[in-house]
């Protein structure tokens, strides 16, 4: 009797809400979505400098074990974004990953490593002329912080091998489904 209960409040407060919500909401004018304060997030819109290359915004991130995954699944990240970066990247791709860096130095869970992050990118501003620059100085950066961590330098002349972009022509008109 209390799980008949328990699920008819579930279906009276959660379930038919929620149906109701969707079939009564008032659709979005897409226009509406590039609109925030008045302004317009078209895709021209670009990451002001003093926006991008502010302070760190993380605090410290204390527990060793998380900050070792974390360092391991990031330079994944960062590695493969520059192997499929574009080899004849625009203005506008150019600019894309520059500004990536660098909000990414500033919201880095790690507050401590944000810093440190922060310091290189000073001495050694993102190389996005071409695919390999971009993956030439990841290397380059992500070795920098090995040496300080005193960890194994990586050989970057083999960074596309480990890092494979999936740029081969075949794989351009493959489609990949996501199993949730």
């Amino acid at each position: 009797m209390k799980q008949v209960i328990v699920f008819s409040l579930v279906i009276c407060f959660v379930i038919l809400p929620s149906i109701l919500y969707l079939t009564t909401r008032v659709p979005v004018n897409s226009d509406e979505l590039n609109k925030f304060d008045g302004v317009n997030l078209s895709s021209k819109f670009r990451v002001s400098t003093e926006k991008s290359r502010g302070p760190v915004i993380m605090p410290a991130l204390n527990n060793s074990t998380l900050k070792a995954e974390l360092g391991r699944s990031t330079w994944k990240l960062l590695h493969t974004i520059t192997a499929r970066f574009p080899e004849k990247p625009t203005e506008n791709e150019k600019d894309a990953l520059r500004n990536y860096v660098y909000l990414f130095s500033r919201l880095y869970p790690c507050g401590e490593c944000a810093t440190e992050f922060q310091k290189i990118l000073e001495k050694y501003p993102p190389q996005v002329s071409s695919r390999e620059a971009a993956s030439q100085w990841m290397c380059a950066i992500h070795n920098i912080v090995n040496k300080r961590l005193k960890k194994e330098q990586f050989d970057c002349a083999q960074i596309a091998d480990k890092y494979k972009c999936g740029c081969d022509d075949d794989e351009t008109n493959t489609t990949t489904s996501l199993s949730l």
